[in-house]
């Protein structure tokens, strides 16, 4: 749906976005993660034919952002970090003015205009000066132009940012919604964010692409060893010597709990923590010792983010400047 291949962007001696290439597939809600000044707003300007590149190639549905620009532009709604709003105008005037932007017209115009209200919840607030509506309403006038068009590709920049811890709920739940019919790209530097809504994970740090999986995908990939926690009825000699017969466990620890069971701490060098587990239930059950609980401490896409990202520190305000 989307190919990104080898874009850069320059601004003087200063590299914003370095011969980044990623290709987005259809019907998926993408994030698009890295700290402040990573260059991932850049590359979203670029994408939409916002901003010129200085190498590199865009293609949306086949079509080069760049070369066939109304015929790729067609096929995007785009939410910058900025809404672009007329605070002057109420929800209904400000669509009806993008919908004939967008080459809308007439009863196909007031159809879709009926139809991105209802998905968006703006429907009761649609004749209300936008000055006068909350940022949660006004994220949602944004979100509801972008979809004007019904366009295949909805690229969303920072659409929580400033929100009350409700209003990023219901954007989240709405975004969540919009997957089913379109493919989303989400920017965002709150990894909370993205872990609660994306399939696929892209992390950018200093321009440059560092990692590109689903969530459950970069956890094995980029954690070579694991913690496992368990408790057991068996005493410490018992539970010594199941350890003994097992792989991929370099040291333990064991303390005595209030009811007189084992809680062992064990630290591996096994990249699969869940079959661990398996083998450490199997064993204990041979030894007719029971398991009470047992789990493997999974890294969490924090700690993946600090790993490909301390490396290379991040420039403030280089992308700030660049947009």
């Amino acid at each position: 749906m989307v190919e990104v291949s080898h874009l850069t962007k320059r601004y003087g001696s200063h590299t914003a976005v370095s011969d980044l290439s990623f290709t987005i597939e259809k019907g998926q809600i993408y994030g698009f993660l890295g700290p402040n000044g990573a260059g991932k707003s850049t590359t979203m300007n670029i994408m939409t034919g916002c901003l010129a590149a200085s190498a590199g190639e865009v293609k949306i549905g086949g079509f080069d952002i760049f070369e066939q620009e109304m015929q790729a532009k067609k096929l995007i709604g785009y939410l910058p970090e900025q809404p672009p709003l007329y605070l002057d105008r109420t929800p209904r005037e400000y669509l009806r003015f993008v919908g004939q932007v967008k080459g809308l017209e007439k009863e196909a115009l007031e159809t879709q205009i009926r139809h991105v209200m209802t998905v968006t919840q703006i429907s009761d607030v649609a004749d209300r000066l936008i000055k006068n509506l909350s940022k949660g309403y006004k994220q949602r006038v944004g979100i509801a132009q972008a979809l004007l068009g019904d366009p295949e590709v909805i690229i969303l920049d920072e659409p929580t940012v400033g929100l009350d811890p409700r209003q990023i709920i219901e954007i989240r739940d709405l975004i969540k919604s919009l997957g089913k019919d379109h493919t989303v790209i989400l920017s965002s530097h709150i990894l909370s964010e993205v872990q609660a809504v994306c399939q696929t994970i892209l992390i950018i740090s200093k321009g440059k692409l560092v990692a590109c999986d689903t969530p459950e995908n970069l956890e094995k990939q980029f954690v070579s060893s694991s913690t496992i926690t368990l408790t057991t009825e068996a005493s410490r000699q018992e539970t010594e010597e199941i350890l003994a017969g097992l792989d991929h466990i370099t040291g333990f620890t064991m303390v005595e709990n209030e009811k007189g069971w084992l809680d062992v701490t064990l630290e591996t060098d096994s990249g699969d923590g869940d079959a661990l587990c398996r083998e450490l239930s199997v064993a204990f059950a041979r030894a007719q010792r029971a398991v009470m609980e047992i789990a493997a401490a999974r890294a969490s896409l924090e700690d993946i983010f600090l790993e490909l990202t301390e490396s290379a520190p991040e420039e403030p305000g280089k992308e700030e400047s660049s947009q």
